[in-house]
């Protein structure tokens, strides 16, 4: 950094406004080590090196530092900078997120409490003075920058690693802050640090260079970097590029479908909260055996959090607050006219402007009755009520990873009868059809002579409850044995077509499916305003409707809270991109685009994903997740929790997760259980290998994302839309995943929202109660419910359970 540069920057750090002709005030300089500190470059570097991420690193660099301790003596006595550039190399390889994380754990459990307490006074009474404090020392910015701010201090000088990719290299930046002197501790201990300029300088060995001290000071707190790319907005086609959400949406009546489920709960709140001049917001819901559509909607709104901050700000005026801008109607999305009563049909075909689909089955492998249901024939009903519709637009929620198995840059594109192996005259109806007539010929050979001998054989093979069972009780054994046989069988038979043609499981599948109908509707009617939205891996919120919810284990929970226990291999491409987005931002990504589609400026397909414009990798992804887990044990004096401190996941090859992880392990095991079996009356080990077993199927279902398809999700149109937005509609509306910082999303925000909503309901435990709201709802069509809702209770089986 230059001269002027540097004395820019600190312009800026300055704090208020001074009159123009007063002098700058010269900052006050503060050395650390010997007032607040006895901290030597040692010990950190120590700390730095025995918490690397895998074993070998840790012992690796322990021996370095061995070494090093031999001739570091020496070095120092000749030249301290070079004592300390050298000593500093042990820490090539770690990473930047691995430094900043453990220089807060540093700092708050060992220099904390160690902080001198004369040293503190005399720090405070300078602060009091209201004199620019820049804090001195020798140790790396990891732990000044905590340092500093818990002394609310702005600027700091101190060491500074150079990284590459995230990655240190060894080598400290200029300028190199040296020790002190070999008898400083003994004479330099004084509580007050304050050093001036010109000994400071002397000090640090700047004589030849004094304008180094200025370029040396930096901001103490922690930045992420800013990636900044200029976004061009062309002309829209209507010739008008003005584009306002509030303008846009302002008194347009919005149908959403799949207000239950989790997007779903997160935009309606959004959709309250940013724009209360919206006119009327349907939400159809699917009445269940117990509850009315409306009782259904009443309780999500009475115990979800999502709704806290909106009673919260309504108040005793919350209920009528609702009333006056949601209405429930009675519906299922996956049958024909959506469920809809006639005058609801007839109603709402009027008035709509746009119809928001977020309903699905997001169940990677689920029974293909219900993905066809939820996921495919869903979308062909609303096409159809599209079709009925005065004046409605389509938003369709779908998901990146309809792209399948297959690599490199996707983009915002909607291909007709799309499939990734590329076979020819493949057509997406011709194969519902297919996949429909697969599931009544199942279901035929499911009640067969064949199909029920067998499964009566099995009842009575069973060695528990089922093993003497004769005439009706035996009979009802077998009926709900054909239930499971054939839940099983049409799930393995999704999943296995899917594979076939180059998707990794059932849901990307159907949903493809789904796009491709939409395709053909968008054919035979090209001035239909649809655009298809397609969301990567949908997590914790960043904002709103607060900061860190999530909900369910759908997602990644379950991955990352295997990395959380002692599991450390994960059989992973490093340089793949794990592309999760926020749920909020998602939110925003979907406002917009149904302003767009009002005003008939829309795209085809919107991408909502950070591959490109924010990417991280899953090298990085694994270490951020160990680090989220470390920061939560490494509160815990529990011993197994500050156990698990020392098992950090690492990405390994597939081979080596083959050979020393799970598999392997479990192999181990099964031949203990064997080699026992004629001694014992059940396996000594049997749960061991229930447990590796699953984690072996964890694995392989999310190795598609994380090992396989290397893929990287275009996400310019919404990009487009928000650079269109005004400055005054940026803030509520505006979408900017660059923004997005890793760091502290993963380790302050994801990983604490995972622990806090999703691992209770992975580990059987109940999430901490709640109190529930009173939300008396009214809806126009009671009746019509609730006479739904007692036909629901005479039928023999209800429909499928979607995300909504």
């Amino acid at each position: 950094m230059s001269s002027s540069n540097s004395n820019v920057q600190i312009s800026k750090l300055t704090g208020p406004a001074r009159h123009a002709s007063a002098p700058p005030r010269e900052p006050v300089f503060w050395r650390v080590e010997g007032s607040l500190l006895n901290l030597t470059a040692v010990r950190p570097v120590g700390f730095f090196a025995w918490n690397s991420q895998s074993f070998l690193q840790r012992w690796t660099r322990r021996g370095a530092m061995a070494i090093l301790a031999v001739g570091r003596p020496f070095l120092y006595i000749t030249d301290r900078v070079f004592a300390t550039r050298l000593l500093h190399t042990v820490l090539r390889g770690v990473s930047r997120d691995r430094l900043d994380l453990l220089g807060e754990e540093f700092f708050e459990y060992f220099l904390k409490p160690r902080l001198k307490q004369p040293g503190i006074a005399k720090l405070q009474e300078a602060i009091a003075e209201g004199g620019e404090i820049v804090l001195v020392s020798q140790g790396l910015d990891h732990i000044m920058r905590p340092l500093a701010k818990h002394f609310g201090i702005a600027r700091i000088i101190s060491n500074r690693l150079d990284f590459r990719e995230g990655m240190a290299t060894g080598r400290l930046l200029d300028p190199v802050i040296r020790p002190r002197g070999a008898f400083a501790r003994f004479t330099g201990s004084q509580p007050d640090g304050r050093v001036s300029r010109e000994k400071l300088i002397s000090i640090l060995g700047f004589e030849k260079n004094p304008q180094v001290l200025d370029e040396a000071i930096k901001l103490a707190e922690r930045t992420a970097p800013k990636i900044y790319v200029p976004v061009v907005h062309y002309e829209s086609r209507n010739g008008h590029q003005a584009f306002s959400v509030r303008g846009a949406l302002r008194e347009k009546n919005i149908l959403l479908i799949g207000a239950t489920g989790f997007i779903g709960k997160v935009w309606l709140a959004n959709l309250l909260t940013d724009l209360p001049e919206i006119g009327r917001i349907y939400l159809l819901v699917r009445h269940n055996r117990a509850n009315t559509s409306l009782q259904r909607m009443q309780r999500v709104i009475e115990e979800s959090p999502v709704f806290e901050k909106l009673a919260e700000h309504h108040g005793e005026h919350f209920a009528q607050f609702l009333q006056d801008r949601i209405e429930v109607v009675d519906g299922d999305v996956s049958k024909p006219g959506l469920g809809l009563s006639p005058q609801d049909q007839q109603k709402l075909s009027r008035t709509l402007d746009v119809i928001v689909n977020s309903s699905g089955l997001t169940d990677f492998n689920p029974d293909l009755r219900d993905a066809l249901a939820v996921n495919v024939c869903s979308t062909a009903y609303v096409l159809d009520f599209l079709k009925e519709c005065a004046h409605a637009s389509l938003l369709h929620l779908s998901t990146c990873y309809v792209v399948g198995q297959r690599d490199g840059r996707v983009l915002e594109e909607l291909p007709k009868n799309y499939i990734p192996t590329g076979i020819l005259n493949y057509d997406a109806v011709k194969e519902w059809q297919s996949l429909e007539n697969l599931i009544k010929e199942t279901e035929a050979r499911a009640e067969s002579q064949k199909v029920t001998e067998e499964l009566r054989r099995t009842a009575q093979k069973k060695e528990h409850a089922a093993k003497d069972l004769q005439g009706p009780a035996l009979e009802n054994q077998v009926r709900k044995n054909r239930v499971r046989w054939l839940r099983q069988t049409l799930t393995d038979a999704g999943s296995r077509r899917a594979n076939e043609l180059g998707w990794p499981n059932t849901y990307t599948f159907t949903k493809s499916i789904s796009e491709s109908l939409i395709r053909n509707f968008l054919n035979a009617n090209p001035s239909a305003a649809i655009a298809v939205v397609r969301p990567a891996i949908v997590e914790s919120s960043l904002e709103k409707p607060f900061l860190g919810w999530n909900e369910g284990i759908n997602t990644s929970a379950s991955l990352s809270y295997l990395l959380g226990t002692f599991f450390r291999q994960l059989p992973t491409n490093e340089s793949k991109c794990l592309d999760l987005i926020p749920v909020d931002l998602v939110c925003r990504g979907m406002t917009l685009i149904s302003a767009a589609l009002v005003t008939r400026r829309q795209q085809r397909v919107y991408q909502l994903a950070t591959s490109v414009a924010n990417a991280c990798n899953m090298r990085r992804s694994i270490e951020l997740t160990g680090l989220g887990h470390r920061k939560f044990y490494r509160a815990h004096s529990d011993l197994q929790q500050r156990m698990r401190l020392r098992f950090d996941a690492i990405p390994v090859s597939k081979t080596r997760y083959k050979a020393i992880s799970a598999p392997a392990q479990k192999a181990v095991v099964q031949a203990i259980n064997r080699a026992t079996e004629p001694f014992a009356s059940k396996p000594p080990l049997a749960r061991q290998e229930r447990e590796l077993e699953k984690v072996i199927k964890l694995i392989s279902l999310f190795e598609p994302f994380i090992l396989h398809n290397d893929h990287v999700f275009e996400a310019a149109n919404v990009e487009r839309l928000s650079a269109a937005l005004p400055p005054e509609e940026q803030a509520d509306f505006g979408y900017d995943s660059r923004a997005l910082d890793w760091w502290d999303y993963w380790i302050n925000v994801h990983i604490p929202a995972l622990r806090k909503w999703c691992y209770p309901l992975i580990e059987g435990r109940q999430l901490e109660s709640r109190p529930r709201r009173s939300v008396p709802l009214a809806s126009h069509n009671d009746a019509n419910a609730t006479t739904a809702a007692g036909a629901a209770n005479a039928a023999s089986s209800s429909g499928p359970a979607t995300a909504s």
